[in-house]
């Protein structure tokens, strides 16, 4: 297991809030389709998340799997990032679409980020029916031989010790899964910073998705299989 560095803050666990138009949560995965060129073998990776992989009040050309996959393929990688972000998704809503996201990928991905489980504690749900259904999702994955960078989560503080412990445990225990890398708290790096949020103090800005493309771009590029 790789981890990246790891923190908590409130603002950011809002910023998976699930005010999206029924039409959004209805759209198929596409392609980024990024303008950087680049030689080599491509790279698909699947972005399976809610809003903030579906670029909710920027768009999906400014979305972080946008963002990211401009920025791995300025490296040198590439990289073709698929986005399968829904807004408002729960990782019941996650789990029940899976499967036949991944059956739609000609040819399978060779890497998943899997962002979900926030918008289960806003709207208090069970930490043990959100572990259960991301552990069924890491099972699909293990099944079908495609590595996972889990983009972990915290509960604020406010929620209570006990609900923290269960919550913020989820991601821990299963960031030790064969086959799994772990990035903590994925918004670390903009939680404490205001200004890189859109007005509804929610999701972050184009900006804001930038900060965290640069920050978390060296895993997901470990988290990548090495080629022949």
């Amino acid at each position: 297991m790789r981890i990246a560095s790891s923190s908590i803050g409130f603002l950011a666990l809002a910023a998976v809030s699930c005010g999206q138009p029924e039409a959004e949560k209805v759209r198929a995965p596409e392609p980024v389709a990024s303008e950087q060129p680049v030689a080599g073998p491509e790279r698909r990776i699947l972005a399976f998340g809610d809003s903030l992989f579906a670029g909710l009040g920027v768009g999906m050309k400014n979305s972080y799997p946008a963002q990211l996959e401009t920025a791995l393929r300025r490296d040198g990688i590439n990289a073709r990032i698929i986005n399968a972000g829904v807004s408002g998704d729960t990782s019941a809503a996650g789990r029940q679409r899976l499967a036949f996201t991944l059956d739609a990928q000609k040819p399978a991905p060779e890497l998943v980020l899997l962002e979900l489980g926030a918008n289960d504690m806003l709207r208090a749900l069970s930490p043990a029916e959100t572990r259960a259904n991301l552990e069924a999702m890491l099972d699909e994955f293990a099944q079908r031989k495609i590595p996972v960078l889990l983009m972990g989560m915290r509960a604020p503080p406010n929620y209570g010790p006990e609900y923290q412990r269960a919550f913020d445990g989820i991601y821990t225990e299963l960031g030790k899964r064969p086959g799994v890398t772990l990035v903590p708290f994925w918004l670390e790096t903009i939680y404490r910073r205001p200004e890189l949020f859109q007005g509804d103090r929610l999701h972050p800005t184009i900006e804001g998705l930038r900060v965290l493309v640069d920050a978390t771009k060296e895993t997901v590029k470990d988290a990548l299989p090495e080629t022949d």
